[in-house]
């Protein structure tokens, strides 16, 4: 992992050096060595405070949220998977830390929306959404909502072993509502996935009718944390043309697969339309003794 991350530190400096007023990086951080988010996000002007939900629209909101069917996901299907954070166990400790951390600074902002991307397929961004997703779910004052936007390869649903079939993309599409396509897992995290996948990806994340339809949602079910589960950024466009409905992102890099290169093209992207909060290095061989699991999670810190 370390010559990954002096790497994606040297290709950061290169890219500052043509705009040398922009702050220098600092130095790379390992999620299982140092545990949370080492680094703020960069700077922005924060959402103004909302006022107090009178006590109706928080029943209204309740209601909204009993009425959705309830899902009870095989265990040991999401263990198989590597979704390990259904329940408090060590395994998931870096997955609980980064939660913790990710709220932080998303409330000290205003945030509600968070996109986790990646730059190539199978870097493990959907399993590192489920795992945010239901680590949310254990805190019992937060409520959650993870959105299938991968509409090229859709997965969460296989990921999850959902057989309720969902189309999350008819609801963003204004053809059908939210509570005909979303699940429920305990009190507070709702999902949404997609049966299949859907024709002009893109165009449907650029259009008003998915702004529309996202704030519908917010507004019914006033949720803390929005998680976005995108498609990969360098095989289409989809990526870039939601960044800017998002107030952050999370970019998920494989260990020995993603490149420097990728991740560099990747930041600066997003960067331009979005707040980058960091880099997830996923599928670490070795990820040190901190934790006694193979299976590791490294967090670089974002300097864009």
């Amino acid at each position: 992992m370390d010559h990954v991350n002096k790497a994606i530190a040297e290709a950061r400096a290169a890219r500052r050096a043509a705009a040398p007023e922009a702050p220098a990086p600092q130095a790379p951080v390992s999620l299982l060595r140092k545990a949370g988010i080492a680094r703020p996000a960069p700077p922005a002007a924060p959402k103004a405070e909302a006022a107090p939900r009178p006590a109706s629209s928080a029943v209204t909101r309740d209601a909204a949220w009993a009425a959705l069917p309830d899902f009870r996901p095989d265990p040991e299907l999401l263990e198989h998977h590597r979704v390990l954070t259904q329940h408090s166990r060590h395994e998931g400790a870096p997955f609980d830390v980064m939660r913790t951390k990710l709220l932080k600074q998303m409330r000290d902002r205003g945030w509600t929306r968070l996109a986790i991307t990646s730059p190539t397929p199978s870097c493990g961004k959907s399993t590192v959404s489920a795992n945010l997703a239901f680590s949310f779910s254990r805190q019992t004052e937060t409520r959650a909502i993870l959105c299938e936007m991968d509409f090229r390869r859709p997965s969460m649903a296989r990921l999850l072993g959902m057989k309720r079939r969902q189309s999350i993309s008819r609801v963003l599409k204004e053809r059908a509502a939210f509570e005909e396509h979303a699940v429920r897992y305990g009190d507070n995290l709702l999902i949404a996935t997609n049966a299949g996948p859907v024709r002009n990806p893109a165009e449907l994340m650029h259009s008003t009718s998915a702004v529309s339809a996202l704030r519908r949602i917010e507004e019914t079910y006033a949720p803390d944390v929005m998680i976005f589960d995108m498609p990969p950024m360098l095989v289409a466009d989809d990526t870039i043309a939601f960044a800017p409905h998002v107030d952050a992102v999370l970019l998920i890099a494989a260990a020995e697969a993603t490149t420097a290169r990728e991740i560099d093209l990747c930041e600066k992207d997003l960067a331009d339309r979005t707040n980058v909060m960091g880099v997830i290095l996923n599928k670490c061989s070795h990820p040190g003794q901190d934790y006694g699991y193979g299976y590791g999670y490294g967090y670089e810190p974002s300097a864009a």
